[in-house]
C-alpha cells in the first residue's frame, strides 16, 4: 500500500497508508490527518483540501485540470505545487508522496 506523508505548517508529520485509486484527500480523512476538512466531500467545489505537492512529486501527481485550477484561485495561500488533494488519485508510483498543508488549514 502506498504511503503518503502529510506535513503540517508547523512541521508535524502524519504518515498515511492508503489503497491505490483513492484520492489523496480520502487517504487523509481515513487516517485522521488534521487540516484536510474536505467540506464538499471531494467534488472539487470548496478548496478545503488544499495541499502543496513537493516539487519532486509533481510529475507523478500531474497538473490541475481546468476545473481544479479555477478552484485554486480561491485558496488563501496559493503556491508552487498547489493542488486540491481530492483531485489527486493515488497510484503505486506515489508511494512516498510528500504533501504540505497551508498554515490556514492547520
Amino acid at each position: 500500500m502506498p504511503r503518503i506523508t502529510f506535513i503540517e505548517a508547523d512541521g508535524t508529520q502524519h504518515v498515511a497508508e492508503t489503497e491505490v485509486d483513492v484520492s489523496v484527500m480520502k487517504a487523509a480523512i481515513g487516517n485522521m490527518v488534521p487540516g484536510i476538512d474536505a467540506d464538499c466531500g471531494g467534488a472539487c467545489a470548496c478548496a478545503t483540501c488544499h495541499v502543496y505537492v513537493d516539487a519532486a512529486w509533481i510529475g507523478r501527481t500531474g497538473m490541475p485540470d481546468e476545473m481544479e485550477q479555477a478552484m485554486l484561485e480561491y485558496v488563501s495561500e496559493p503556491g508552487g505545487g498547489s493542488r486540491l488533494s481530492c483531485q489527486i488519485t493515488v497510484t503505486e508510483e506515489m508511494d512516498g508522496l510528500v504533501v504540505r498543508l497551508p498554515k490556514q488549514q492547520g
